[in-house]
C-alpha cells in the first residue's frame, strides 16, 4: 500500500499558540496584531525563521508580501498557498494564520517524508488584507494581482497619519537579509485554507466546507456636517445636531440594504463623532460602511439604493460619501458594550440670579 505522509497536528497547533502570542489580548481574547505593525514584523520573523530551519527560501516584494518557496523537480510557475498574518484589533487567533501555518505544516510534511513537488510551492503572507490600520484591506494581494497600483497603497494613510509606504521601508529596514522583488508572478494555482467565520459548519456538524462564492465588498465613509452649539442653550428647533443626522441615516440605510434579501451584510463598523464631548452639539460625524454581497449586480443595486439616503433630503445637516470599492471575504464581530451611564443632581433653583450667574462663570462645561 502506497505510504501517505499525514501532517503532525500537534506541531501545527503548538505554532497557532505560539504565533497568537504576538499581539495577544488580555484573558485570551484574541490578538492584535494590525498590519505593518511592530507585532506584525514580528510574526513574519518568527515565521521566516521556521522556513529557514527547514530550508524554505524567503522573500518579500515591495508591497509587503512575504513568501517562503519550496523548490520542485522542475522549475515553472508554482503554486501559491497561504492566507495573511495581520489581524483586527481584536482579531481571532486563527483568522488568516491558520491559512499560513496550514501551508507551511504542508510543506514540512513533504519535506519530512522526503517528497519533492513536481513543480515549486510557495508559502505567502498577504500584506493588509484586514484594512484595520490601513484602510482598504487587501492592499498586498490587489498590488500583486495587478488591480492597485503601488503607489496608491503607499500614499494610504493610518489614523496617526503614518502612511503605509514609510512602515514598508521600515519593513525592508527590519530584514536586509530578505530579498525583495517587484509584486506578480504566474502562478500554477492558488489554495487559501481558512477557518469558518461563522458557524454554520459547526452548527451543521461539517468538518469542512469547500467555498463556491466570494463575498464583493464595497466600502463607504460617510462625513455628516451639522453645526456645534451649547448643549445647555441651543434651542431644540434651531439644533444642527450631527449625530441625529447620523441615526436617522444609519435607519434608513438599514431598510435600504436589507429589502436586497438575506445575502446582503450591511455594517457600520466605525464611527466618529466631533468634538466628541459631553456638553457640545456634535457638529461633524464620520463614519464607514462595509457592504457585501456574493452577486455583483445586487451589490452594485443597494450601493446606489444607499444615495437617497444620505440625509441631504429633510433636516439641516449635510453629509457626503466617498465609496471606496475592494472585492473582499473577510469580516470581523465585536460584541456591543453597555452605554456608560452619568448622573447630576437635580439644580438649587432657590438661589438668588446672582449666584446663578457665579456659578455658571465656574462652569467647566461653558
Amino acid at each position: 500500500m502506497e505510504h501517505r505522509p499525514r501532517i503532525d497536528g500537534d506541531r501545527l497547533w503548538s505554532r497557532l499558540m505560539e504565533m497568537a502570542a504576538i499581539g495577544a489580548l488580555p484573558c485570551g481574547k484574541g490578538v492584535n496584531r494590525q498590519a505593518l505593525s511592530a507585532e506584525d514584523r514580528a510574526a513574519m520573523r518568527l515565521l521566516i525563521g521556521w522556513g529557514r530551519a527547514i530550508g524554505l527560501t524567503p522573500g518579500f516584494d515591495t508591497a509587503g508580501n512575504l513568501f517562503l518557496e519550496m523548490a520542485g523537480k522542475a522549475e515553472g510557475a508554482p503554486v501559491l498557498i497561504g492566507s495573511h498574518l495581520d489581524s483586527q484589533p481584536t482579531g481571532g487567533r486563527f483568522d488568516g494564520v491558520f491559512g499560513v501555518l496550514a501551508a507551511f505544516e504542508a510543506l514540512e510534511t513533504l519535506q519530512d517524508a522526503g517528497i519533492v513537488p513536481p513543480r515549486p510551492v510557495t508559502l505567502v503572507a498577504w500584506m493588509n488584507e484586514e484594512g484595520s490600520r490601513f484602510a482598504p484591506g487587501m492592499m498586498g494581494s490587489e498590488v500583486f494581482a495587478g488591480t492597485r497600483s503601488l503607489g496608491d497603497i503607499r500614499a494610504a494613510a493610518d489614523a496617526g497619519g503614518v502612511t503605509v509606504g514609510a512602515e514598508l521601508d521600515r519593513l525592508a529596514e527590519s530584514f536586509p537579509d530578505v530579498p525583495v522583488r517587484e509584486p506578480g508572478f504566474p502562478l500554477h494555482a492558488y489554495v487559501e485554507p481558512h477557518i469558518e467565520q461563522a458557524d454554520l459548519l459547526e452548527t451543521g456538524g461539517k468538518a469542512i466546507g469547500a467555498v463556491t462564492g466570494i463575498q464583493g465588498k464595497k466600502t463607504f465613509q460617510v462625513t455628516i456636517t451639522g453645526r456645534e452649539a451649547h448643549a445647555g442653550t441651543e434651542p431644540m428647533e434651531r439644533r444642527q445636531d450631527a449625530v441625529q443626522a447620523f441615526v436617522r441615516i444609519a435607519a434608513a440605510m438599514q431598510a435600504a440594504a436589507l429589502a436586497a434579501g438575506p445575502d446582503i451584510r450591511f455594517t457600520i463598523g466605525r464611527v466618529e463623532v466631533l468634538p466628541n464631548a459631553p456638553s457640545v452639539v456634535p457638529a461633524e460625524v464620520r463614519f464607514r460602511i462595509d457592504l457585501r454581497h456574493p452577486e455583483n449586480a445586487v451589490l452594485d443595486a443597494t450601493a446606489l439604493a444607499l444615495e437617497p439616503s444620505d440625509g441631504r433630503r429633510g433636516g439641516p445637516s449635510s453629509a457626503a460619501a466617498a465609496p471606496r470599492c475592494r472585492p473582499a471575504p473577510r469580516a470581523s464581530c465585536r460584541s456591543p458594550r453597555r452605554p456608560e451611564r452619568s448622573c447630576r443632581p437635580a439644580p438649587d433653583r432657590t438661589g438668588s440670579r446672582a449666584a446663578a450667574r457665579r456659578a455658571r462663570r465656574r462652569s467647566p462645561d461653558r
